[in-house]
């Protein structure tokens, strides 16, 4: 099972090369059930391989120009905030019984795994419909879009602080619907964004976790030798025709994960 989880951690990279977001959205699975961790410390162990990931990704962008750091800040201040609060304040208070139904019991894990769950179902639904909703617009940014912006970003730092994902795909299509970002400088943005909001939720509670740093470690060059493969591959394919493909795997994984906790 490791075996098949260490070729995963290679597709998790090649994916977030690829198309700027998405192979996140793989790495708590992969570590559930591939690698036996509980979700609650695969939340953790998934920024810091999706952090590290995502910033090795974005430097190719950046030595191409293909980084908007003012449009990075835009959108990432309110999200690192939000991780930040969220993994402080917000994942603790998370009971080990969330709740009991007769002699149904969801407890934490299951609970965030159900999460993921949605969230993979939200972001296939996004990936599938992609060439429909990344279209760039002609119109001029306005202040009503900064905000909307902001307020996104929030919810993206929730959600990475409660579940360990980057976010990539709420992220690339507010870059380029909300703040008119061509595609291509959408995607180096965006693994910008996810590397800094990654790695700022890891060491925000580090000290609270027992971290084998050995096998996070291993995880994460192995990730990050998928996302170098997928930073090439860009220059040959174009990201945008695996986005549905990629969309209908991840729909497939996330009702598996639904079937298997609560069914199963």
């Amino acid at each position: 099972m490791e075996i098949i989880g260490y070729a995963a951690a290679v597709l998790i990279g090649i994916s977030l090369g690829l198309i700027g977001g998405g192979g996140s959205i793989l790495t708590v699975p992969v570590l559930v059930y591939l690698f036996g961790l509980d979700a609650f410390l695969a939340t953790e162990y998934s920024l810091f391989i999706v952090g590290i990931s995502s910033l090795v990704g974005s430097v190719s962008y950046f030595k191409k120009g293909l980084v908007n750091f003012k449009m990075a800040m835009i959108f990432g201040i309110p999200s690192v905030l939000a991780i930040f609060l969220t993994r402080i304040y917000l994942l603790p208070l998370i009971p080990e019984e969330v709740f009991r139904i007769r002699s149904f019991t969801i407890i934490r894990d299951i609970f965030l795994l159900l999460i993921f769950a949605g969230l993979m179902i939200l972001a296939s639904y996004k990936m599938i419909k992609s060439n429909a909703s990344e279209k760039l617009s002609e119109r001029a940014i306005d202040k009503n879009n900064t905000l909307l912006a902001g307020v996104q970003g929030s919810i993206v730092g929730v959600l990475t602080g409660l579940v360990g994902t980057g976010g990539g795909f709420m992220i690339i299509p507010a870059l380029v619907n909300l703040l008119k970002i061509p595609m291509k400088i959408a995607i180096g943005t965006s693994l910008f964004i996810i590397s800094f909001n990654s790695l700022i939720g890891f060491f925000s509670s580090v000290n609270h976790m027992k971290i084998e740093w050995g096998l996070l470690i291993s995880i994460t060059t192995i990730a990050v030798a998928g996302i170098i493969i997928g930073s090439q591959l860009s220059k040959k394919i174009d990201g945008k025709k695996l986005k549905p493909a990629f969309g209908w795997f991840i729909l497939i994984m996330g009702i598996y994960i639904i079937a298997k906790e609560i069914f199963l």
